[in-house]
């Protein structure tokens, strides 16, 4: 399904999102009754290898139909082969801009999922230099980028000045200074989207509604996710509000769910939809996203969309506020055939063929 098929025209960027970061090779462990504790070793009942990292996001793009090209550095390893043919050649991501780093191996992540949270511990050196340049970014409708203390690139002013719309969300500031001066490219940015915990300490308020109004002074469209309480945002564009609760979902692993919203949001901008609609959109992928384990791979596409919908309309199980929020659905998926089940993460990426 093409989301955006109603406003394609003939002289539109051939590329919808373009986006840059560092892909990690994730492992993920499930099932844990507890933390892991000094001394000891604990067995999980669940495992799965995915790429991570901006893989994340670039996959979850990509599986709702945007045309995603993403540029990174991939390590001339075996995990630097398997990013790469999971992201180009399974996931249909353009690599174009990317390319292969001799002598540099993968960063790694291991992720422990357990209680509703999880615990990662991570391994990588710095990327080769450059790993973007003006020339290799296609022309975009959008970028997505983050926010870093003292530094915004230069290939998001240009794309900014070319036209593109650029979508912000900000990493945790593990100093704890939350400098506001983190915040002050978002004059480049049309949509900013941070967690409460980020938006509260960088606008100094005590609140996610209160953190969302301030915002929203900087950057013409302002989201705050509160986790399981949904999401709120404020839209200066069209003037609209909206706070809409997140879905009641039974997580196994919540890795990658913020990159999956990002995702969802995105799609919905993109095609011009109200702002209650795209809130309770990338509050369904992320919820859906959570069901699986893995990051990128855990990215749902339409087909869960419309078998979530489908069943909520069958069988139930749904409030009557949820099925009224989801309604916009109904005239959004198409009917008959939908693309075919999505590769999730396995235990292992090395099978050899029989």
């Amino acid at each position: 399904m093409d989301p955006l098929a109603d406003v394609r025209g003939d002289d539109a960027p051939d590329v919808d999102v373009f986006l840059t970061g560092t892909v990690f090779l994730d492992i993920i462990f499930t099932g844990l009754d507890h933390a892991p504790v000094r001394g000891t070793e604990s067995w999980s009942t669940g495992m799965g290898s995915s790429p991570g990292g901006v893989a994340n996001m670039a996959t979850a793009l990509r599986r709702l139909g945007l045309r995603t090209s993403l540029a990174a550095a991939f390590g001339d390893d075996v995990y630097g082969d398997y990013c790469w043919e999971s992201l180009s050649d399974n996931e249909g991501i353009d690599l174009a801009p990317s390319h292969r780093a001799s002598g540099w191996h993968s960063p790694v992540t291991v992720s422990m999922a357990y209680e509703g949270e999880r615990t990662m511990v991570s391994h990588g050196h710095a990327a080769p230099k450059p790993c973007v340049s003006a020339a290799a970014r296609p022309r975009s409708r959008a970028c997505v980028t983050s926010l870093e203390p003292g530094r915004f690139a230069d290939w998001v002013r240009q794309a900014h000045a070319e036209g593109s719309m650029i979508l912000a969300d900000v990493g945790w500031d593990e100093t704890g200074a939350w400098d506001p001066d983190t915040l002050a490219d978002l004059s480049f940015c049309h949509a900013f989207l941070p967690n409460a915990t980020e938006a509260m300490h960088y606008t100094r308020t005590d609140s996610p509604e209160a953190a969302v109004r301030a915002l929203a002074e900087l950057v013409p469209i302002a989201v705050v996710t509160k986790g399981s309480g949904g999401a709120i945002a404020v839209d200066g564009v069209t003037g609209e509000t909206a706070d809409v609760p997140s879905l009641r979902v039974e997580a196994l692993d919540p890795t990658g769910a913020g990159d999956v919203f990002m995702a969802g949001f995105t799609t919905g901008t993109l095609a011009g939809w109200p702002l209650a609609d795209r809130l309770a959109f990338a509050n369904l992928t992320a919820g859906l996203s959570v069901q699986h384990f893995g990051g990128s791979l855990s990215a749902p596409g339409w087909r869960e969309v419309a078998a979530w919908w489908q069943y909520a309309r069958r069988c139930g199980g749904q409030s009557e506020d949820v099925m009224r929020r989801y309604a916009f659905l109904a005239d959004l998926l198409p009917t008959g055939a939908h693309e075919g089940a999505l590769r999730r993460a396995t235990p292992t990426i090395g099978f050899r063929a029989p």
